[in-house]
């Protein structure tokens, strides 16, 4: 078969600054991240080297203050840098989303002090944040959350675990939501934990259908003492503090979904035109034409969904609403889009000889996390009829 080389995507970019960067992403891509990526998953291995290179390169602070070594892109670029990178590998997308999500609490909610102390090791001194809201028995009702924080004078001793914990075992600091008070969202509160703190580990990481090279695991917090100036906002702020990090991190998990489907589209275009049936190409054939128009179709529907509730986050507009719909529409088109993919491919679709079995299997995590496509229904039908009357 002809080797049918993927055309980049056409990208609306509102500077020239943001398309230099959108280049130097297309170049990491592909010279640091795609030639290792079939083996890394397989081996499990996690490309720690990758993050330390996006660190040097300013992309891993994008769309935070250039005060704290920040990009100070608009999410709308910034989503964008997430799709290429997704592209090229989820691991790596997604884990610079969920880098993104630790470093948020303290961006938006953190003082002038503790800002210019921990800020710019976060977004630009190599080191890897993950986030801790989920535990064993309270994942879609964050609010139930059973994870202790104790005042005991100018620190507080937070006990209990976490679970599904991207980066868990391998962080340098964890973005920690913990029950300070009493029942219920009022009586949680924001801490941010060093990754090497006392009392603090992690469970083996779990053993995943997909994404194999990014650790996912429990994390145990034992007596682990945090100083009070760690503390993240006021106390009782911290379910408000997630939830307005959970909105923004929507958005970035409907970009990286755009990108493997992106990825998978363009794997099975080119096996179409060049794979031989009947004395011509299996494109020439009007189903699955079809097919290819209505993947093509759906990702630029996600796309450009994204970037709508995108443009609304950086005009300073609500967007809740529109980062559930993307997050929705564009999972659920990952899925729908590496799925179909597969069977362009035939059997060689269901081989690791090609990688769009890799894709299809890493696009279901992406209806799973930062809210199941269930509960980004139920925020859908809130915001458009009102609270459940029950």
């Amino acid at each position: 078969m002809p080797d049918r080389a993927p055309q980049p995507v056409d990208r609306q970019l509102p500077t020239d600054e943001a398309r230099d960067l959108i280049s130097l992403v297309r170049d990491i891509a592909q010279r640091e991240i795609a030639p290792k990526v079939a083996e890394e998953e397989d081996a499990g291995r996690f490309p720690r080297d990758v993050f330390r290179l996006l660190s040097e390169s300013g992309l891993l602070g994008l769309p935070y203050d250039s005060e704290y070594g920040g990009g100070d892109q608009p999410y709308e670029v910034y989503l964008q840098v997430l799709e290429e990178l997704a592209a090229a590998r989820l691991t790596v997308a997604l884990g610079v989303s969920v880098h993104s999500l630790a470093c948020h609490a303290l961006a938006n909610y953190g003082t002038k002090e503790q800002q210019a102390e921990h800020l710019p090791a976060m977004l630009g001194g190599g080191l890897l944040g993950a986030y801790c809201l989920s535990e064993p028995s309270s994942g879609s009702d964050a609010a139930s959350l059973r994870t202790k924080a104790a005042r005991d004078g100018d620190h507080w001793v937070i006990t209990g675990t976490k679970a599904w914990i991207t980066h868990g075992g391998i962080a340098d600091f964890y973005t920690v939501l913990a029950r300070s008070g009493g029942e219920g969202p009022r009586g949680i509160t924001a801490y941010l934990v060093p990754g090497d703190a006392e009392g603090l580990s992690a469970a083996p990481p779990e053993k995943k259908m997909g994404m194999k090279g990014s650790p996912t695991a429990q994390v145990h917090f034992d007596g682990v003492r945090v100083r009070d100036d760690r503390r993240i906002g006021d106390e009782g702020q911290g379910f408000a503090i997630a939830l307005s990090a959970l909105d923004s991190g929507r958005l970035g998990i409907a970009a990286c979904a755009v990108g493997v489907a992106q990825a998978a589209l363009d794997e099975a275009v080119a096996y179409a035109t060049g794979r031989q049936q009947f004395g011509r190409p299996i494109s020439d054939f009007q189903g699955l034409r079809f097919m290819l128009a209505d993947m093509a179709t759906q990702i630029e529907a996600g796309r450009a969904l994204y970037l709508a509730a995108a443009r609304l986050r950086d005009a300073g507009r609500p967007f809740s609403k529109q980062a559930a719909m993307a997050k929705l529409l564009c999972t659920d088109t990952a899925m729908k889009v590496t799925t179909d993919a597969v069977q362009v491919l035939g059997g060689y679709g269901y081989t690791a000889d090609f990688p769009v079995e890799r894709y299809m299997r890493e696009a279901k995590v992406l209806q799973i996390v930062e809210g199941t496509n269930q509960i980004q229904r139920m925020v859908i039908a809130r915001h458009l009829a009102g609270p459940d009357s029950r």
